[in-house]
């Protein structure tokens, strides 16, 4: 089941099967986890402020809950989301993107095959304003569950406010990457890489700011060009392809529309810049260098395989330009210093701070973000106890 399930998906969503077979055993880690999880949702009980009172508190689940998911990582973002739902007791009405839809169906069908009662674990495909939309105004619907875009967890936020809805988002990311002069550069090099060109660029977590300290800019730069010409475009289905196709022509005018801008506002392109003969949806890895805070690059999420490098000269001024975004997922920092690296963490402003590695998700961690990057977390308890009301008990015993 899991080679067909990552075969559908590289299908489906074009990455690498290599990346695919990898999200199978992700999402099949947030049902498992959440499993025992729900094991573990105990009542509290409370040391009364009354005379003769017995107080507790339990929680419950919140019903039903709608989840809309994106087509980047089309299992993983339907099992974060579902499991925690399911495990707290509730339904699951959920809508995957029109252009992935195959994957959650084929999860639908294994729940089936599970033993989930029917109406449990729902998955309607469409029209996307219209499906949403009724979720959105159904009053039955007690919670709204998305990954996406920031504009359109707006709107899905105000849709939901007359029914006022409790809200979980994940959304926009336009992560910083910082690398200090103090860094490993072969070990910066691999941390950039594996950062910005997983899943083609196309990732809420990808690095799409890379800012680099001076006195190592150059050797970090000259590093980081070798290592992109060597990864290898392809067919997803090619057991050597790194990097696969984008999702679609929206997708590569936008990558062809940031590359431009970056020259055009004095940045270099040290290697790739265009399409790739491979087909239209391919697009070079590309690494442009000196790119001023000015273009669009810088304040925009890119979701394409370009890397985007400035140089900085001291940590007040890197923590300024890498907070100086609506957006607040994921942030990266590279430095061998443990007081800097205590600094950062606490001086970006990010819901997750990744310090000299990229892997830091899996079901056990809160995920999320601050600022215009999303609402609640999802994984960990915190994941769990989001479709749960507490409701509080006090007893006279007198």
């Amino acid at each position: 089941a899991k080679d067909d399930l990552a075969l559908l998906m590289t299908l489906e969503q074009g990455k690498p099967l290599k990346e695919s077979l990898g999200e199978i055993d992700y999402a099949a880690s947030f049902v498992e986890w959440y499993a025992e999880e729900a094991k573990r949702l105990n009542a509290e009980s409370v040391t009364s402020h009354l005379p003769n009172a017995e107080m507790s508190v339990r929680r419950e689940p919140l019903g039903v809950v709608g989840v809309v998911t994106p087509w980047n990582f089309p299992s993983a973002m339907l099992t974060r989301k579902a499991a925690a739902a399911l495990a707290a007791g509730c339904t699951v009405v959920a809508h995957p993107s029109s252009e992935t839809p195959l994957s959650a169906l084929a999860l639908a069908e294994l729940g089936e095959r599970a033993g989930l009662p029917a109406g449990v674990f729902n998955v309607v495909t469409g029209d996307a304003r219209t499906i949403v939309g009724a979720m959105c105004a159904d009053a039955r619907v007690r919670a709204m569950s998305f990954t996406g875009s920031t504009e359109v967890g707006r709107l899905i936020a105000a849709q939901s406010a007359p029914t006022m809805k409790r809200l979980v988002m994940e959304l926009g990311g336009h992560a910083p990457l910082i690398v200090f002069d103090d860094a490993d550069i072969d070990k910066a090099v691999t941390i950039a890489l594996d950062a910005k060109f997983a899943t083609s660029g196309q990732d809420c977590l990808a690095a799409n700011r890379i800012y680099v300290q001076r006195p190592i800019y150059d050797r970090f730069c000259a590093a980081f060009a070798r290592r992109i010409e060597r990864l290898r475009i392809g067919n997803g289905l090619s057991a050597d392809a790194d990097i696969g196709p984008l999702m679609h022509e929206r997708a590569v005018k936008k990558v062809e529309e940031q590359v431009a801008d970056a020259l055009t506002h004095g940045a270099r392109c040290l290697t790739g810049g265009k399409r790739h003969a491979a087909g239209p949806l391919f697009h070079q890895p590309t690494l442009l260098v000196d790119v001023p805070d000015e273009a669009l690059i810088m304040h925009e999420e890119t979701f394409g395989p370009v890397a985007a490098v400035t140089p900085f000269d001291d940590e007040a001024e890197v923590v300024a330009r890498a907070n100086a975004t609506e957006y607040g997922l994921v942030a990266y920092v590279v430095t061998e210093n443990g007081a800097r690296q205590a600094r950062m963490g606490r001086a970006l402003e990010y819901g997750m701070v990744a310090i000299n590695r990229v892997k830091i998700t899996g079901a056990p961690i809160p995920f999320g973000g601050v600022k215009q990057s999303g609402i609640g977390r999802e994984g960990s308890r915190h994941g769990l106890e989001a479709f749960t009301d507490l409701k509080y008990l006090c007893l006279d015993v007198a």
